[in-house]
């Protein structure tokens, strides 16, 4: 639970932090009295005062405002940003006073910052850890008894088969092919190198789980070659080595991984003869797998297996990108975050996607915690991603968000003089509803699930 905690203020704090400062630089630029800058909401824990700005570290942490000359009365329902500030207001210098393109700097700037820091998070992880892909697109297994309503197409695929792309996007590693499964839009077409007709899965609306369960559904083509071997373990014990390539078992031929570890799983406490490869020559091994807890690698499920003790030796590529390579690997990768995320609020809008797949604070701490357990790359990877998604979100057309500022910006633009202060408040507070609601929603929503499981 720390960890998660812990996690969550390291990926949410940043992204508030840079999304804030965008607008708080971009004010100072062009010459706007910036009054306070916040991280959080409510009063403050810890203030201090610079110049003619206040720095607050607020008690509610559920974002952060910037507070400018001439928007000092627009805060939504006062209190909530913390009520007025004492500085004393320049009128030359507000906000509202400022020419229209400086105004639109300064709303966009906040989303800019977050889409640069997901540009730059990318490029320095591709270019100091690189890239780990999955180098298949061959299926070894189609779980056709879990395939969901609408896939019984992928029951054609055979072992070897390769998708070549999914709706037209093609597919070098089964990290892409999942990718695509779980995010095209519906519904699906598969081409299978080969092959000249598609296969189309038509899954059904609005269930997240049934992109889950296609997924699970298949497995990735390994070679029966050893990778590892653990100390003391049944397959020790037998003999084998790493690069011993698995040719029978019990006279049987195999050509996977995967049917390999389903023999061994299915055998504990009995003996296999195991036929290996071992530079050039053949050789019998006798694997008496032990009868312990295995988790699979597909389910995540937990049951008492057959087990040998190696693993497989899978075709991963690690890719590193000098600094040009880097940031252009970065910025591709940042550009399809948010065409996914487009995607996804189309579908929201279309009700083709459940609010039930909106994640709220407490599946962000989930993910974080994971993904910190996993490492640094994995946690920068995550900011990054909700870094794209934060920039997105707040160009959405509601008066609270940047998006709702920029409409009223355009809206002077249109009619040449500014919408009044009244009708602003009021939309604010729309708005302000509109996200409390929603927020409240979501989270009522996962709290609800947490007591479920």
């Amino acid at each position: 639970m720390l960890l998660t905690l812990a996690a969550l203020a390291v990926v949410l704090g940043p992204l508030i932090f840079v999304h804030e400062m965008g607008h708080f630089l971009a004010a100072k630029a062009v010459g706007i009295q910036v009054l306070r800058f916040s991280i959080g909401f409510g009063r403050p824990i810890f203030s201090w005062r610079r110049g003619e700005t206040e720095y607050w570290l607020s008690w509610l942490p559920l974002g952060g405002y910037v507070k400018m000359a001439g928007l000092e009365d627009e805060g939504v329902a006062g209190g909530v940003e913390g009520g007025k500030s004492d500085v004393p207001v320049d009128p030359a210098r507000a906000f509202d006073r400022q020419p229209l393109w400086k105004r639109t700097v300064v709303i966009l700037a906040g989303v800019t910052m977050n889409a640069l820091l997901a540009v730059a998070l990318y490029s320095g992880l591709y270019g100091t850890v690189g890239a780990e892909r999955i180098a298949t697109t061959q299926i070894d297994t189609v779980y056709v008894s879990e395939l969901p309503a609408g896939a019984s197409a992928m029951a054609a695929l055979s072992r070897g088969d390769r998708i070549a792309a999914v709706n037209g996007d093609s597919v070098t590693s089964w990290n892409e092919l999942i990718e695509r499964l779980v995010t095209s839009p519906l519904p699906l077409a598969l081409r299978v190198a080969g092959r000249d007709a598609p296969l189309v899965i038509t899954l059904e609306r609005r269930k997240p789980e049934a992109r889950i369960a296609l997924v699970r559904a298949i497995e990735p083509l390994f070679p029966p070659v050893v990778q590892t071997v653990g100390e003391g373990t049944p397959a020790d014990h037998a003999g084998f080595r790493p690069s011993d390539r698995v040719v029978r078992l019990n006279g049987e031929p195999v050509v996977s991984w995967s049917q390999f570890t389903r023999i061994v799983r299915a055998n504990p406490n009995r003996r296999l003869a195991v036929d290996v490869e071992r530079e050039g020559r053949l050789l019998t091994l006798t694997l008496i797998p032990t009868l312990r807890s295995v988790t699979d690698s597909r389910t995540g499920e937990s049951a008492m297996r057959g087990f040998a003790g190696i693993t497989p030796l899978q075709p991963v590529t690690l890719e590193r990108y000098g600094p040009i390579g880097a940031v252009r690997a970065g910025t591709a990768r940042a550009v399809r975050d948010g065409r996914q995320v487009l995607t996804f609020l189309k579908g929201l809008i279309t009700r083709d996607v459940s609010l039930s797949e909106v994640g709220g604070p407490i599946t962000i701490g989930r993910l974080s915690g994971q993904a910190a357990r996993q490492g640094l790359g994995p946690l920068l990877a995550l900011t990054a991603i909700l870094s794209v998604n934060l920039a997105l979100l707040n160009l959405l057309p509601i008066p609270i968000l940047d998006g709702g500022q920029v409409v009223f910006l355009i809206a002077e633009a249109i009619l040449r003089r500014p919408l009044s202060l009244g009708v602003r408040l009021r939309l604010t507070q729309v708005g302000f509803a509109l996200i409390a609601t929603l927020m409240l929603l979501v989270i009522g929503r996962e709290v609800l699930g947490l007591f479920s499981h």
